[in-house]
């Protein structure tokens, strides 16, 4: 085998999306829902759930990302927010789904998986860690998939840090022992999927279909379209 693990990034990547417009179209929902919890002031949520978002990307790895969540959430909403940890899972096993209409599943990613599995000995979801797993086993759900098909979902209670940190990247693989020049990273982000991956040693495969390069920053490495992914999987 070429490769000892392939690496998926999943919104943007396996599930093809305008992320900023994914968001915005999910966070109605939620704070629909939040409003009947007690969170009447949508932008006070929204802005609380955003700083509990960047606390998980600057995590420095001495707690879980959901602890690093929910105490910068907590502080910022006034009281002592796990109490509705149930609450915010229920949503995104729920009217998150909603959210759906916002993406557009393909069934190529189905393919570029079941392709993977055969090509390497660990296929895993390398997803931004800042989500619970039921809001991953949602989302994957979209494209009559589960986190059964991978050997690894990374979700923010499992990691302690978050794309674009390196040390993201070093800790998935370390949870197999794997060595970053033994595996190949596939995501649409250039900062948080290409770059980051790639200073660790990883190599890596750029989706352009919904490309993101928010500092217009040079990189080098294979890329092109779904289908075009697929035939490289298929050569490997």
């Amino acid at each position: 085998m070429k490769y000892s693990a392939i690496l998926f990034d999943l919104d943007g990547t396996l599930l093809p999306m305008d992320n900023d417009y994914f968001v915005r179209y999910y966070f109605k929902y939620l704070a629909r829902a939040a409003d009947g919890w007690g969170y009447h002031d949508s932008e006070r949520l929204t802005d609380s759930v955003w700083k509990g978002v960047a606390a998980m990307v600057k995590n420095d790895g001495s707690r879980s990302n959901c602890d690093a969540f929910w105490a910068t959430f907590s502080e910022l909403v006034g009281h002592d927010a796990t109490g509705d940890i149930p609450k915010f899972n229920d949503f995104y096993a729920t009217d998150f789904n909603l959210a759906k209409a916002a993406t557009s599943p393909t069934p190529l990613a189905r393919e570029a998986v079941r392709i993977a599995r055969g090509k390497a000995g660990y296929v895993i979801l390398a997803t931004n860690p800042i989500f619970p797993r039921v809001a991953d086993e949602s989302r994957l759900s979209w494209l009559d998939m589960s986190c059964g098909d991978f050997d690894l979902v990374t979700d923010y209670e499992n990691c302690s840090f978050s794309k674009p940190n390196p040390e993201y990247y070093r800790q998935t693989l370390g949870f197999f022992g794997l060595s970053p020049d033994e595996c190949l990273m596939i995501g649409n982000d250039v900062d948080e999927d290409i770059l980051a991956a790639q200073s660790v040693g990883l190599s890596c495969y750029l989706l352009r279909d919904h490309m993101i390069n928010r500092s217009s920053r040079t990189f080098d490495c294979p890329g092109g379209s779904f289908a075009e992914l697929v035939e490289f999987l298929g050569a490997l």
